[in-house]
């Protein structure tokens, strides 16, 4: 590993019987440097993230305490969940030949036998490649080409798109389907696991085994496969949750993003585990479906995006929400518009965050206490964060400049098999590829994607800081604005609206929100163009996708 400012952490011998993933990481030299300065970061050689997850609460005696919730009156404590992951696991090992090192295809929407397939995999020694629900079958082919999986486990629902993969899949040999709805008929994995023992040893992983297999969420297009040892799972859990989230064993977590996102793998499994806590895993967690579901399930914590946030605070009226304290947004900028109206319907401050795939998830965040609009907040303690010019170098803190956000931590970049890893990682940071700022509070202030930066007329000009803009107008549901390649000023600003129902595009809005825009920031940041559109390019997890505004444009 590369060196820290606390000294490497000594790792244990590799507990891989197949090596290919860990033959293909990042050359010593390529990776970020890792520090371990909170002592709760100093991991023992030897660890497998479910023991430290999942199999201590029953061994402590807390097997009793309600671990995963889902719809059809699904309720398993942590000794049922323990005793379904075990017997997968046999599964696994007995009848479908996995050795440690195998990578695993899990794909389904969120669900307590989602989240049993997930411990399963990782206490076998295997590697969790997990996958969004709507990938087609092009998509699954080039993930499981790219990092050679042999085992997959799939809801039955979903195996149409896997098995029109599989021809173009030789390494894909070992498949079972299972009933992620929760009841109903069982599937070729139940019926198996059904008749094994409740339970399974874990194999001894070292902590710098790799546990997962997180690809890019696919802004840009091109999937990248962000790999994570087990000890950056729990380092993932010991920085950000206990210093900003500060959840108890009582809270109960529900949100929207998918387990195969490492913010929803965090929030919704790796993070309530790790105190003790329930989880609630719903398949469909619209902001049609999420609300209700806070209701029933009496959520407490809840995990979504800015877009989740804008779109339930207009409902929030309609459900009966007193169970909630605390909500957290991350995925994309939180604009302030969105905040103050998340906070005027429900007088809870949301906990913004970035986070990014590459590093697992939050690094930079502010508590409730904290929270200023537009601006993301702190460095988690565990992290180190500084501004970089042009050049490379560090800018001054607090000296207000923007620059390039560079980051260190116990997590970091580690690509399987990828070139672009040299564009991420420099000189031992990790470049997320995000433009910042840090006030003269320390708070670091987004300001765009640093390839979402306008240059026009030879100002800079940062896209979500008009989308911000827009956004405050009442007739605006959503936005996302690009720069369009222009002869006379290099580029254009040019907006993309879906106006709330009531509200017509036409010359005359366009003039409404271009004088708005212009009262509101400074006038030369307007949108010289509007469209006008009835939805927005997204990812699953709810990202928009201005690579596709720019290629419309």
């Amino acid at each position: 590993m590369a060196g820290s400012s606390s000294g490497s952490q000594a790792a244990g011998a590799t507990a891989h019987v197949d090596t290919f993933a860990r033959d293909r990481l990042p050359a010593p030299a390529a990776l970020p440097e890792f520090i371990f300065e909170l002592p709760e970061l100093r991991f023992p050689p030897c660890l497998n993230c479910a023991g430290a997850l999942l199999d201590r609460w029953v061994a402590q005696g807390d097997g009793g305490r309600i671990a995963v919730q889902g719809h059809g009156g699904v309720r398993w404590s942590y000794a049922e969940l323990q005793a379904r992951a075990n017997r997968i696991a046999r599964v696994l090992v007995e009848d479908m030949g996995l050795v440690p090192g195998n990578r695993v295809l899990l794909r389904g929407a969120n669900s307590p036998m989602l989240a049993a397939c997930w411990f399963a995999v990782v206490k076998a020694g295997g590697i969790v490649v997990g996958t969004m629900p709507l990938l087609r079958a092009r998509e699954l082919a080039t993930i499981v080409e790219k990092a050679q999986v042999s085992h997959a486990l799939c809801d039955e629902r979903l195996a149409e798109e896997l098995e029109l993969a599989r021809p173009q899949c030789p390494a894909l040999t070992h498949v079972r389907h299972f009933n992620g709805a929760g009841g109903g008929e069982a599937q070729a994995l139940e019926t198996l696991a059904a008749a094994k023992p409740a339970t399974f040893t874990n194999v001894d992983t070292a902590a710098d085994d790799i546990c997962l297999m997180a690809f890019t969420s696919g802004t840009t297009g091109v999937p990248k496969a962000a790999m994570h040892f087990h000890r950056d799972v729990m380092a993932a859990c010991a920085c950000w949750p206990p210093h900003v989230l500060r959840a108890t064993a009582d809270d109960v977590f529900i949100g929207s993003p998918p387990l195969a996102f490492t913010f929803g793998l965090g929030g919704l499994l790796a993070f309530p585990l790790a105190i003790g806590a329930s989880t609630v895993l719903v398949e469909k967690a619209t902001p049609d479906a999420l609300l209700p579901a806070i209701a029933q399930f009496k959520a407490t914590v809840c995990f979504t995006a800015p877009t989740s946030y804008r779109a339930m605070a207009a409902q929030v009226a309609q459900h009966d929400l007193a169970s909630l304290r605390k909500c957290v947004s991350a995925g994309e900028a939180l604009p302030a518009a969105t905040r103050k109206l998340w906070k005027d319907a429900t007088g809870i401050e949301i906990i913004d965050g970035i986070g990014s795939t590459e590093l697992f998830h939050i690094f930079i965040s502010a508590d409730e206490a904290h929270a200023k609009p537009g601006a993301t907040g702190f460095v988690v303690p565990g992290y180190r964060a500084a501004i970089l010019d042009d050049e490379g170098r560090e800018l001054p803190q607090r000296c207000g400049r923007v620059g390039r956000l560079a980051i260190k931590g116990p997590t970091g970049c580690k690509y399987l098999d990828d070139p672009r890893q040299a564009s991420y990682v420099r000189n031992g940071w990790n470049l997320t590829g995000d433009a910042y700022l840090q006030d003269a509070d320390g708070q670091f202030v987004y300001q765009a994607r640093t390839d979402d930066m306008i240059i026009s007329g030879g100002y800079n000009i940062a896209g979500p800081e008009v989308e911000s803009a827009l956004l405050l107008h009442p007739a605006v549901a959503e936005c996302g604005v690009i720069g369009r390649p222009d002869e006379a000023r290099g580029m254009v600003v040019k907006a993309f609206v879906v106006l709330r129902p009531g509200h017509t595009g036409g010359a005359a809005m366009v003039g409404t929100l271009q004088e708005f825009v212009k009262q509101t920031i400074a006038p030369y940041k307007y949108p010289r163009e509007i469209e006008f559109r009835s939805s927005l390019p997204r990812t699953e997890t709810g990202k928009l996708q201005r690579f596709r505004l720019r290629e419309g444009a």
